[in-house]
């Protein structure tokens, strides 16, 4: 369960309150929350696929620039159909699993930010990534964002 500092934090991160209940699973050395892990479900029961949340805003920052300099697509044509796919179901089971047994309301769908087949969100794989997931797409997002890194400081070095 988040603290109402983590609750602060994530809130400025987010520009808004978070929806739903989540707890910090990856922190800077400084503690600010980079990760979140999102429960099943909003406050009022609406089901909540995007279980692992990237709230870092550098980290955002750059994998949106990923996702805009097509990202998505470069990144899906090193993938297997099959890989993602197995992806997304290792990630619905871990969602699931928090659902009580017996529930019989609306559940969340899907796998990764919701997506039941092919790559949508880099931002949500790499959230899962970073969180111990094994993502092979956040591993490439994680490849992806250290080559940028080291470019643009080979640049600053010239």
């Amino acid at each position: 369960m988040a603290s109402i500092e983590d609750i602060a934090a994530v809130t400025q991160q987010l520009g808004r309150p978070p929806l739903a209940e989540f707890d910090v699973v990856l922190r800077h050395a400084d503690g600010a929350p980079m990760v979140i892990r999102n429960a099943p479900f909003l406050a009022d029961g609406t089901p909540m696929p995007t279980r692992f949340w990237l709230v870092d805003i550098a980290l955002n920052d750059a994998v949106a620039r990923l996702e805009s300099s097509g990202g998505v697509k470069l990144i899906g044509g090193l993938m297997q159909e099959s890989e993602i796919a197995a992806t997304h179901v290792r990630y619905a089971l871990e969602r699931d699993a928090q659902i009580p047994v017996g529930y019989a309301g609306p559940r969340p769908s899907g796998g990764v930010a919701g997506t039941a087949r092919g790559l949508k969100c880099l931002h949500a794989h790499y959230a899962y990534f970073l969180a111990g997931g094994d993502d092979p797409v956040g591993r490439i997002v994680h490849q992806q964002l250290a080559e940028q890194s080291q470019a643009r400081l080979s640049d600053e070095l010239e």
